[in-house]
């Protein structure tokens, strides 16, 4: 009689049968069989949903634009300056007034990245010239140039790229007799150009005195955020300033505020809501009540301009 254990040493080991490897299911497919065949890689954009700042919540990227880019907790997100002028302007139709040609990199300014390959990568991403655009259309029926300043290109830093534009915009309202409307977000002047960005500030200002001598309205938006050489400049010489909610406007940062002076600021320093207590703005208006309040506002002055010119 053969011994035990020496058979079971004898005998191969007896092969585990094979599983197919089980199907991972996602939430997606277990709510709906045979959902992953309905949907082609490729088909969705990578940002289908947006996360809202505020209160942290997924939001459809759809709706969201559906809303202007106003989140449901109502935090007003930054948005292009095409998207800007199409949301001003009525049915989003008006006439781009082209931004002039400057020489790029006047300085050649040293850095760890050329000049001329940030403003290259900006205008890649933004589709814009510079941080400044502008147009001319009707605003709740009113004739008006807007020039709008997109923080997504550079910081929507002043440079002679955006003074020029600012100058023409302010030119073309003065030529055709209509008001002059900006929405500034910068967070002010543009280092790789040294002095030269600081000379737009009187620039700027000049055009600004100019469209005022004209008659014409100078109506300013601040939105989030304006500060710097923008906010000590232009954007603080409007006949009416009007602001987005909750938009940080200042000349320079809190924390630097408060190291300078050694003291606690006040809680919501520097918010649009803040400055309309204090004077600094006449009105803290939603997004999508803007074309409306813009054009009540501009019909007004312009009522009175009319007044004028007929006596």
């Amino acid at each position: 009689m053969a011994d035990s254990k020496t058979d079971k040493a004898a005998r191969p080991p007896q092969a585990k049968a094979a599983h197919p490897p089980r199907e991972r299911k996602g939430w997606l497919t277990r709510l709906r069989p045979g959902v992953r065949s309905d949907i082609k890689k490729g088909d969705t954009p990578e940002n289908l949903w947006v996360k809202d700042p505020e209160s942290g919540e997924m939001l459809y990227r759809p709706d969201l634009e559906a809303a202007l880019w106003v989140t449901p907790s109502g935090h007003h997100m930054r948005i292009g300056a095409a998207a800007r002028l199409r949301f001003t302007f009525d049915d989003g139709q008006f006439e781009r007034i082209a931004s002039p040609n400057v020489v790029e990199d006047p300085l050649n300014f040293p850095d760890e990245r050329p000049y001329k390959e940030r403003l290259a990568a900006a205008r890649k991403a933004t589709g814009e010239q510079d941080s400044m655009a502008a147009g001319f259309g009707r605003v709740a029926g009113q004739p008006v140039v807007v020039i709008v300043q997109d923080f997504s290109f550079m910081g929507g830093s002043l440079g002679m790229g955006a003074g020029e534009t600012f100058v023409k915009a302010a030119q073309e309202a003065v030529r055709r007799e209509v008001p002059l409307v900006i929405f500034t977000a910068s967070g002010g002047a543009r280092m790789q150009e040294g002095t030269l960005s600081l000379m737009q500030m009187a620039r700027t200002t000049l055009a600004v005195n100019e469209v005022k001598a004209a008659g014409l309205p100078y109506v300013v938006v601040l939105t989030d955020p304006t500060t710097g050489g923008v906010l000590a400049s232009y954007a603080m010489l409007g006949d009416i300033h009007l602001a987005e909610p909750k938009a940080t406007i200042g000349f320079s940062g809190r924390r630097v505020i408060e190291q300078t002076i050694r003291e606690t600021l006040p809680p919501g320093f520097q918010t649009s809501e803040f400055l309309v207590e204090r004077g600094v703005v006449d009105r803290v208006v939603t997004r999508s009540e803007l074309p409306a309040v813009l054009g009540s506002i501009l019909r007004t002055l312009m009522m009175g301009r009319s007044r004028l010119s007929a006596a």
